[in-house]
């Protein structure tokens, strides 16, 4: 063998056609040429399942496609809701995937006809009817225009076109080359666009998921919290919700199926909670969603509605009892009032009858007390002093504590202002509040029985306290003693009304009655009555 057949050989080149070295650069251009296809090929194909910058893939692939193939300009035509959009201008333009519906493109027969073929399509430029584009094209003066279709998976995505500014032929393998990086850079472009459309729900259904003003909690499949918004975050008693939630997600994960429990929580929170499955394909749970609602306010107003509802049964039975009572009421007292003064006290009869009295002249006093109960006395606002109204209770009280050896203590602040209400009405919560304070008192073994009455503001009320150191109350009952008919005296001594009355009062002008109570050690009261207002003083 000689040297020029060892030379054929080993470079595939018959040097006997032309040069050597002439046929070797051109095996090598072609080598490059091909290695550059591919490395093209490669930056899209390797990125097509990534988080991927598209802007920066489209600027690597214009570059280095500028070194394969000649054009003097090159752009993308992305359909928007079925109509195309200018998405893309290379080289000199920028790169902006935010499809602006605005920069829409009338679609002309070569667009259509090129995605429609699904082969690239080449047209001349002045040939084009008259659009946006065609004006930048002509300035720049490109003369023909190849239309490259983009096709992804499951759509079309658009045009991808270049543009020379002479008329030249378009060889068969810069073509075919085109093809095939068109329907890699379509496939990388529509999972670019469901990647963004992903995101973009993640990012809605997260942002919901922290607006909601309800407390959300995800818990895996070991129970444990995966996941939880920023209402649950920032709830105080989570961690004790969590172990009370614990019975609930274990059924939710066992059954398969919703469920549904309420939670009682300290003070008294109650939450409604609702579990839910989560599925994956087969129908298998692996995990569950807790939605917890606050109803504690609206249990609150529901019982506050009930009980309303039963006062105002109660007031309008309470106030035609009153006035059926009246009226056999009255022949009983005054008749015998009559009795009493004509019988001698060492008469035998004398003692029934002042038994009959002293009966007549306590369902009197039950009469007065329903009739308050029911609203039926009418309220005459005007302004006075907390401190004149204390001590004209006292006038009228005073006999009945002192007969019981009763010592009285008095801290008034006499700086006070006046106050604007029915002054016989807090009177009466006053009267109401010191005679339930002399009850405990006559039940207590204290040697030294005290009532103490203070006055003082605080914050926007007026403060009456009232405190002894009677019996007390016990915490049990507490909850129940502004109940209608509910008391803790003897039923000989008390209608189980006065105080109930008492908070009605006080809810009338504004105001609330609140107890702090330690059996055996006596009880304390708060009348607290709104201030006026510097308008209202004005």
């Amino acid at each position: 063998m000689n040297k020029h057949e060892l030379i054929d050989l080993m470079t595939g080149v018959k040097s006997s056609k032309k040069t050597y070295y002439t046929e070797l650069k051109k095996t090598v251009d072609q080598l490059k040429k091909k290695n550059m296809q591919l490395e093209i090929m490669n930056d899209i194909t390797k990125n097509m399942n990534m988080e991927i910058d598209i802007q920066e893939i489209l600027r690597n692939v214009i570059e280095k496609l500028k070194q394969l193939i000649t054009f003097d300009d090159s752009h993308f035509v992305i359909l928007y809701e079925e109509e195309p959009a200018l998405l893309h201008i290379c080289p000199n333009g920028h790169c902006d995937l935010e499809m602006d519906p605005k920069n829409l493109l009338h679609p002309f027969q070569e667009f259509s006809s090129a995605l429609k073929e699904k082969q690239p399509i080449q047209v001349e430029v002045n040939q084009l009817p008259n659009f946006p584009e065609k004006d930048r094209l002509l300035s720049l003066e490109i003369e023909s225009l190849l239309l490259v279709p983009l096709y992804g998976k499951s759509k079309k995505i658009g045009i991808w076109t270049f543009g020379r500014k002479k008329k030249k032929t378009w060889h068969e393998d810069e073509l075919e080359f085109l093809e095939q990086l068109s329907n890699q850079l379509a496939l990388t472009l529509e999972n670019a666009q469901l990647y963004k459309e992903v995101l973009h729900s993640k990012q809605e259904w997260e942002d919901t998921f922290k607006a909601v003003e309800d407390m959300i909690i995800v818990f895996d499949h070991k129970g444990t919290v995966y996941q939880s918004n920023d209402s649950a975050r920032g709830f105080s008693d989570l961690v004790p919700l969590i172990e009370k939630s614990r019975n609930l997600i274990h059924d939710t994960f066992s059954c398969n199926k919703p469920g549904f429990q309420e939670i009682l929580l300290q003070h008294d929170t109650i939450l409604e909670m609702h579990a839910y499955p989560i599925q994956n394909k087969e129908h298998q749970v692996y995990g569950v969603i807790a939605y917890y609602k606050n109803v504690t306010e609206r249990r609150q107003m529901e019982v506050q509605l009930l009980h309303a509802g039963k006062l105002g049964a109660i007031g309008e039975m309470a106030a035609g009892i009153a006035h059926e009572l009246n009226s056999p009421l009255t022949a009983i007292l005054g008749n015998s009032q009559i009795l009493l003064r004509k019988t001698p006290q060492d008469n035998p009869d004398y003692m029934l009858l002042d038994d009959i009295k002293i009966c007549g002249d306590r369902c009197r006093q039950i009469v007065k007390s329903l009739l308050t109960f029911s609203r039926q006395d009418e309220y005459r606002f005007h302004y006075y002093s907390i401190n004149e109204a204390i001590h004209q209770v006292l006038n009228l009280l005073k006999y009945q504590l002192g007969k019981k050896q009763i010592s009285l203590h008095l801290s008034l602040q006499e700086d006070l202002p006046f106050i604007k209400g029915s002054q016989p009405q807090i009177e009466q919560i006053i009267i109401n509040l010191l005679l339930n304070a002399k009850d405990a008192l006559d039940e207590s073994a204290q040697t030294e029985k005290l009532i103490s009455i203070t006055t003082y503001s605080e914050n926007k009320f007026m403060v009456v306290q009232v405190t002894d150191n009677g019996t007390g109350i016990e915490q049990e009952r507490l909850p129940f003693i502004f109940h209608p008919f509910h008391t803790t005296k003897d039923r000989e001594k008390g209608t189980g009304l006065g105080l109930s009355v008492s908070l009605g009062i006080a809810k009338d002008h504004g105001g609330k009655i609140d107890v702090l109570s330690t059996p055996g050690h006596g009880s304390t009261f708060f009348l607290r009555l709104p201030l006026l207002t510097e308008e209202e003083r004005g």
